[in-house]
């Protein structure tokens, strides 16, 4: 989903000495059928396995200076996403996305409106696509201690939740774009972008 700068990989959402540093996982691109399977419920909460797999999503997000990542882009059958983003230079205009780990999440419509909006993904580089989504929703699941998390979301915050949990269903945006006039190369689309941030 949108990029932000990079920033150390040690957070409060994986601050644990005992964790081990881990080399960036490679980015699954769309093509891969692996990117097309059903995520499984994570089972066990507050596990060395849990924590060091987000951490894996926090390093590789950052690495490819993305503001969100979901666990089968790099090939985790599990249903962990990861987003957050205080400001974004793609997106100069959006607002700040509160930074969460959301295990086993759910999302419930809260409105039958829908507003288009442009989307990149990094699994899907170096294009944009114009892609319909939900104006509200409610989120929920768990942080990877197993407490509960339930939002509510609107605007930039619910697209991004919407795009992230695409992944756990073996989504990726292509496949919701209604108008091919409106899915292009970021450089075409976007000259004054730089388009590698969509790699």
């Amino acid at each position: 989903m949108p990029t932000r700068p990079a920033t150390t990989s040690t957070t409060a959402w994986a601050n644990d000495p005992q964790l081990k540093p881990m080399p960036v996982r490679t980015i699954l691109k769309m093509g891969d059928p692996r990117l097309l399977r059903i995520a499984q419920p994570v089972r066990r909460f507050d596990t060395p396995e849990l924590h060091q797999l987000v951490q894996d999503l926090r390093d590789t997000m950052a690495a490819a200076n993305g503001a969100g990542i979901a666990a089968p882009q790099i090939g985790v059958d599990l249903a962990v996403v990861i987003f957050g983003s205080a400001h974004n230079p793609r997106y100069p205009d959006a607002p700040p996305v509160p930074a969460t780990v959301l295990v086993n999440p759910q999302i419930v419509a809260l409105s039958d409106d829908e507003e288009d909006g442009w989307e990149g993904c990094l699994s899907v580089p170096g294009l944009r696509g114009v892609v319909p989504r939900c104006t509200r929703i409610r989120y929920s699941g768990f942080d990877p201690f197993g407490q509960p998390i339930e939002r509510e979301a609107d605007g930039f915050h619910a697209r991004v939740v919407q795009h992230e949990c695409d992944h756990l269903i073996g989504k990726l945006y292509p496949m919701r774009v209604r108008d091919f006039s409106r899915f292009g190369y970021t450089e075409v689309l976007f000259p004054g972008l730089d388009a590698s941030s969509d790699d």
